[in-house]
């Protein structure tokens, strides 16, 4: 028999309603069906992303979350049935060092007094001086000085905050110890270091571990057996080796391909899976096999039946109805794995038909400026002008032939209309037999359809060289 073994462990989290009389209207399913064995001396890592279940599933183990169903058997005894007093005397053999060390610890106690506690409890040393020896001892192992036993949390880093709490889980020789995320507050130097001595210890003192992390390759180096955790279930379970080497199940090479390579060239020519959606709730997850709503090897059993953890040979279990197709090529791939799978989604591709049916709109279109009225000096530039120009110059204003009429420059005798509010002179442009310094065309015609008679905007001009279409213009054969 195994030293830890985990057969359909589930924890389900209630979600209450209701402001005199709570009530409950669904759960929230952090962990739901996890089974898994690690043997004495063995250090079995748990991976997946955020919100899968790991912490969660590593603290039913030490039961400081209620177990919903399942067993967690240990060394013989099941610890889901154990009452509140024999669960303690068990715990001084799980340990468990924490994701938040900061929040572990207890800020009013100095790391001596938080250290010696548990030692105290579990009846460890004879005395408080035998109790202090061995934790200088177990503090130097971690790389804090002896002076530390003084001082109190918020006097260290989260680095060293983090080797206290791993101090916490030595001290007490335990056989298993569960360490959440255990160098991913320490420096790269000091994840070395720590490693090392998780190791030294083990060998040691026969330590068992179960490492949950996020940081695949501390996981390959220090893991005996891997397994990857998804929407709260266990997808893929292998040896380190193996399941580096060739993972089977479609999340597993997601993961894999998203582990950096030192090598510049190997790693511009390797494949990257992306994913398609974001993770689903797992107050609400979907039926069948939690991954098909964004495996891109999806069939449509996927969806209605939920796949069981099956042993595929050498020790290499999957959860998924088709690993030995997708291994092989034979299913057809459904989703896109490249950059496109995250570009191109509904919300985009939504947004782009917006804009163009806004473009397309023929509301939006401007209305064509009548041609000029001829002239005696510019009728002939009028007939040999381009009918295309005032066409494309209307087509880009959004001016409002009811509005006032706007200022404009005429060329080659064609009309032009500029939007409202365009960065034009003051002054319209003049006509060719315009006096200089005339002002009988204003930018804005409504100020000149409101001038009094006498003012400067009746000065003479000539009126064949106005520009069609402009109110002032209208208006000068009658103060004349």
């Amino acid at each position: 028999m195994s030293l830890l073994e985990l057969d359909d462990v589930k924890v389900h989290f209630p979600v209450k309603k209701g402001i005199f009389f709570d009530r409950t209207v669904g759960h929230v399913y952090a962990v739901d069906g996890v089974s898994l064995k690690v043997e004495a001396g063995q250090t079995y890592g748990l991976v997946g992303e955020s919100g899968c279940g790991k912490t969660t599933l590593g603290r039913a183990v030490l039961r400081l979350v209620d177990i919903t169903d399942g067993e967690v058997v240990f060394d013989g005894t099941d610890l889901a049935k154990l009452p509140d007093e024999e669960m303690r005397r068990f715990r001084r053999r799980l340990q468990m060092v924490f994701q938040d060390p900061l929040g572990s610890l207890n800020p009013r106690q100095n790391i001596e007094s938080i250290l010696a506690e548990g030692m105290a409890a579990h009846g460890i040393g004879k005395d408080q001086d035998e109790r202090r020896e061995k934790i200088k001892e177990i503090l130097a192992k971690v790389g804090l000085p002896a002076n530390a036993l003084s001082r109190y949390p918020h006097e260290f880093s989260g680095g060293q905050r983090q080797r206290i709490g791993i101090a916490r889980a030595l001290v007490l020789e335990p056989d298993v110890i569960i360490c959440d995320e255990p160098v991913s507050a320490l420096d790269v130097s000091v994840q070395a270091q720590v490693i090392n001595l998780l190791e030294e210890l083990q060998e040691s003192l026969g330590l068992t571990y179960l490492v949950i992390a996020h940081d695949l390759a501390v996981v390959r180096h220090i893991s005996d057996v891997i397994g990857v955790m998804y929407l709260g279930g266990l997808v893929e379970e292998a040896p380190s080796d193996v399941l580096y080497e060739g993972p089977k199940h479609p999340y597993t090479k997601a993961l894999m391909s998203a582990v950096p390579v030192p090598d510049p060239e190997i790693e511009d020519r390797r494949e990257r899976i992306l994913l398609q959606g974001d993770l689903p709730s797992p107050a609400n997850p979907p039926a069948g096999c939690r991954f098909h709503t964004r495996c891109p090897w999806a069939q449509d059993r996927c969806a209605v039946e939920r796949p069981v953890l099956t042993d595929l040979g050498d020790g290499h279990k999957v959860a998924c109805h088709f690993a030995r197709e997708i291994d092989e090529g034979t299913v057809p791939q459904t989703r896109s794995t490249g950059i496109d799978a995250v570009v191109a989604t509904e919300a985009v591709a939504s947004k782009e038909a917006a804009v163009s049916e806004t473009v397309t709109d023929p509301s939006s279109a401007a209305v064509a400026v009548p041609a000029p009225r001829p002239s005696t000096d510019d009728a002939a530039p009028a007939e040999g002008a381009d009918a295309s120009e005032p066409a494309d110059d209307a087509a880009a204003s959004d001016a409002d032939p009811s509005e006032g009429a706007a200022s404009a420059a005429p060329a080659e005798g064609a009309a032009a209309v500029e939007p409202e509010g365009s960065a034009v002179d003051g002054d319209a442009p003049r006509a060719a037999d315009e006096p200089e310094g005339s002002d009988a065309v204003e930018a804005d015609s409504t100020a000149d359809a409101a001038a009094p008679k006498g003012s400067d905007a009746e000065a003479p001009a000539a009126p064949a060289a106005e520009p069609a279409g402009k109110g002032s213009a209208k208006e000068a054969p009658e103060a004349g």
